[in-house]
């Protein structure tokens, strides 16, 4: 029997998290609800499998949720929490934002051997958008970069650790976003691509890579360039769509160029008119799409999921 926790934040009620958003502000309500649906789609997955123990991190509010949850103590820091935890468990799952480092300090308290997910190298590349465009460009592969010479239309700044579409901003000009770009701490500018945005859903294996699903974002800019999430539609490209073998590939070149990719991985890419796909930026945890992805694509990924990391399950047989 395979005991496995899944940790998610702000539902587990994280102070730092809940803190740095402003408890039940809009912010803290739109991504506590986000945070929620990851991690109850996570939990029931693995809730499904057989050989798998299952803990859920809940936040005080949540003490009787329908399966076996644990709470952290009064005050306690995500870090210390997980780190208590990960000493009772076989593995950890846990889906948090990169932004601040967060992702990557809960990979060193949980320990690579416990850790469902990407090496704390993927996941600290992955955590720098201009690293990452920069990586990925290296390899041949189309990024924003490739949009800036000459480039005469709007431009985005954002942070360089983001999640989502926190603080990302649309100008018009070089010259706005330049101007918005000194204005901040460790944020990017680059050329906005027009076309249609899309994600990818990706598992990763030692060997392989396989993309499970292509989503469609839905993205709004307000009056004031603020960019906004509206949601995902997650397979909202069927398998006869003629971008899906595209797609597929520019995936499997992502996986090989970012070494430690590990289980499921997001890449948000914009499939522009003229050029095809062009990679925005790599996700090294699970997104808002993996939310009822297993029933849409017919197959327990988190099944998938234990497998690439060799998670045993009943009778020592790995859970697949």
């Amino acid at each position: 029997m395979a005991r496995v926790l899944v940790y998610e934040p702000l539902s587990a009620d994280d102070p730092e998290s809940t803190a740095a958003l402003g408890r039940g502000s809009a912010a803290h309500q739109d991504m506590l609800a986000a945070g929620r649906a990851m991690r109850d789609a996570m939990a029931g997955d693995l809730a499904r499998l057989p050989g798998v123990e299952l803990t859920v991190a809940v936040g005080q509010q949540e003490a009787r949720h329908r399966l076996h949850a644990v709470a952290a103590l009064p005050g306690e820091s995500a870090e210390a929490f997980v780190r208590r935890q990960a000493r009772l468990h076989d593995g950890c799952w846990i889906v948090a934002p990169e932004s601040g480092g967060l992702l990557l300090r809960l990979h060193a308290a949980v320990g690579a051997r416990r850790w469902i997910g990407c090496s704390a190298a993927a996941i600290r590349l992955a955590s720098s958008k201009r690293a990452t465009c920069a990586l990925l460009a290296k390899a041949g592969i189309l990024t924003p970069l490739a949009f800036a010479e000459g480039h005469r239309g709007p431009w985005i700044v954002k942070p360089d650790d983001g999640a989502g579409s926190m603080a990302t901003r649309v100008h018009a000009t070089r010259a706005a976003a330049d101007t918005d770009l000194h204005t901040r701490q460790h944020a990017v500018m680059e050329p906005w691509v027009e076309g249609e945005a899309l994600s990818v859903s990706l598992v990763v294996g030692p060997v392989l890579a396989r993309a499970v699903a292509f989503n469609r974002q839905h993205l709004d800019i307000d009056a004031d360039g603020w960019l906004h999430d509206l949601g995902v539609q997650p397979g909202a490209l069927p398998a006869a769509d003629p971008r899906t073998g595209v797609l597929q590939a520019v995936a499997r070149r992502v996986a090989g160029a970012l070494p430690g990719l590990r289980g499921y991985v997001g890449i948000d890419l914009v499939w522009n008119g003229r050029d095809g796909p062009v990679v925005i930026e790599v996700n090294p945890r699970v997104t808002c799409a993996y939310v009822g992805l297993s029933a849409l694509v017919g197959r327990n990924l988190a099944a998938d999921i234990l497998a690439a990391h060799g998670v045993q399950g009943a009778a020592g047989h790995v859970v697949a």
